[in-house]
């Protein structure tokens, strides 16, 4: 793979990644516990779609089902450690969280079918 996707895939992907978490301390101390996921999720949707259509410059579909395989890896690694271990966040996995992961995934591969049906 070269460099431009280990940049699109680790860098962006831990930003993107980061972004969620920084806005889920913050809406800590206001959102009831169980809605921070939901009220992050459209932030995060327009966010990513952002990235993903003036950010990312892939040429292929394959390389944004990589890139989205690659986001969705890192977001489940890093929510694990970073929140569930390092919170001990029991009952972290719900709804919100299982659907962020498909949409981690499912946003660049929609992007990168998008792209493709245009050339």
């Amino acid at each position: 793979m070269p460099k431009q996707f280990y940049k699109d895939a680790f860098l962006w992907g831990f930003i993107l990644w980061l972004i969620g978490y920084a806005l889920g301390i913050i809406l800590f101390a206001v959102v009831p516990a169980n809605m921070i996921g939901w009220v992050i999720m459209p932030i995060g949707i327009i966010i990513t779609l952002w990235v993903l259509l003036k950010k990312i410059k892939g040429n292929s579909f394959k390389y944004y089902v990589i890139l989205g395989l690659a986001w969705a890896v890192m977001a489940v690694v890093l929510d694990y450690f970073l929140l569930v271990k390092a919170f001990n966040a029991t009952g972290y996995y719900k709804l919100d969280v299982y659907l962020y992961y498909l949409l981690t995934f499912a946003l660049p591969v929609i992007v990168g079918w998008k792209k493709e049906i245009k050339k």
